[in-house]
């Protein structure tokens, strides 16, 4: 019996010929990562163990994004706290304001992830490194203090689930994030708990490693251990130029054993509006035509590459925000807001009305720069919409792709990006 990418890629780093799901392994790591929020609780963890050393300090990465820069002297103790670690451990990957991303954004950027890698990360979407064909999962800190000490960890190995899309033509400005959103609102939010989902087909072959990013990083908004894709050109492409380091590209046995196969018509997909207050609860962008709205955010680890910032100034060229409502715009790393500066993307953002952030995790998990106060709404490029995740527990969050959030920034409610775009 053949195996899949992801059970190929477990078997490899367990020193084992051949897994099979169910199985329970030990793995070697090639990758540990724990950002602000995590990081201190798990260097906390990592002095409990007696360990003065880490595995490898090349594989050990720390990001502080989700706070930073920081909001006020509780976050500024928790970058200390990495700061200091990662100085006492010579980190190669450490990086501080003005140099730091938001993590999923920047370390495939910075080449840190590569295809066939096995990564563990104290965040529930280091899932998106499965875009170049990684294991890639989250873990608790504990689980990551372990990982930074031995450089191995325990599996499970996941059930496989394929998503085939058919077909490469998609409605106009259709991307990754209805593609994902279109299939967490068919299966639920544990429609594949603990499963590994592949994604495949004609339609996935047509989206552009961006639009992958995107689906791989909200595999976690359906339960997933991780979302996985074969790497193919395009991936090669991205890596070539970034990686640092071998990497070994795995693909999928044709006699590989799926617990389910799912065949889509990537073109039957409209675009798609997640509605309070969960990822599951889909409708296309006509049904929530109409609603209003406080804010729009368009960025995070989900959508805050160079590609939405493409479709958001295409949308908000020559046009300004709504009076009645404020937008923000999160780059996701400082590369991708030069090279938006560069091409006079963030002047149209401006001169729009836009409120233009340095990259940080910011208001995607109600931390800061954009918090929901009582009864306000967000329309949000982000990947959670659960009650008081933006703000104020009775506030509401709306998620969509960048180009339905930019047309609706305009409107001052939810519409179509055809309603502007005229």
């Amino acid at each position: 019996m053949g195996m899949t990418i992801s059970e190929k890629i477990l078997a490899a780093h367990a020193g084992l010929e051949q897994v099979a799901p169910g199985e329970i392994i030990n793995a070697k790591l090639d990758i540990v990562l724990a950002n602000d929020v995590t990081g201190p609780v798990a260097i906390k963890e990592f002095g409990k163990l007696g360990m003065t050393e880490v595995f490898d300090k090349e594989k050990v990465a720390l990001v502080p994004d989700h706070f930073t820069p920081n909001k006020d002297i509780a976050s500024a103790e928790q970058c200390k706290i990495l700061r200091v670690f990662a100085k006492e451990q010579q980190l190669t990957h450490y990086w501080e304001s003005g140099q730091v991303g938001i993590e999923h954004c920047l370390l495939p950027e910075q080449g840190v992830v590569l295809p066939g890698d096995l990564i563990i990360g104290a965040d529930s979407h280091t899932c998106t490194y499965g875009a170049l064909g990684a294991f890639a999962t989250g873990v608790g800190s504990t689980d990551c203090a372990a990982g930074m000490a031995t450089g191995e960890a325990w599996f499970r190995v996941p059930e496989s689930l394929k998503f085939v899309f058919h077909g490469s033509k998609f409605q106009p400005w259709v991307g990754g994030k209805d593609l994902i959103l279109y299939i967490i609102g068919m299966i639920g939010v544990d429609g594949a708990r603990y499963k590994a989902m592949e994604f495949a087909g004609e339609g996935i072959k047509a989206l552009s490693m961006d639009n992958r990013f995107t689906m791989a990083n909200m595999a976690i908004e359906a339960g997933a251990k991780v979302g996985i894709f074969e790497p193919d050109e395009k991936t090669l492409e991205y890596v070539k130029a970034r990686a640092k380091r071998d990497y070994k590209v795995y693909n999928s046995d044709k006699d590989a054993s799926y617990e389910k196969i799912f065949d889509i018509n990537t073109e039957d997909i409209p675009l798609q509006v997640a509605f309070p207050h969960l990822p599951e609860n889909t409708k296309s962008v006509d049904e929530a035509s109409g609603i209003k709205i406080d804010q729009v955010v368009i960025g995070s680890c989900t959508n805050g590459r160079l590609e939405d910032l493409q479709i958001t100034a295409e949308i908000l060229k020559g046009k300004k925000v709504h009076p009645e409502i404020r937008c923000l715009i999160f780059p996701g790393t400082q590369a991708i807001y030069l090279e938006a500066l560069r091409r006079g993307w963030i002047e149209t953002f401006i001169e729009a009305g836009v409120a233009v952030s340095t990259p940080t995790c910011g208001p995607c998990l109600g931390g800061h720069m954009g918090i929901l106060a009582k009864g306000e709404r967000s329309l949000a490029t982000t990947n959670r919409n659960f009650v008081g995740r933006m703000g104020h527990p009775e506030s509401e969050v709306y998620l969509s792709n960048p180009a339905v959030a930019a047309a609706s920034a305009i409107r001052g409610e939810i519409v179509h990006p055809r309603e502007v775009a005229k």
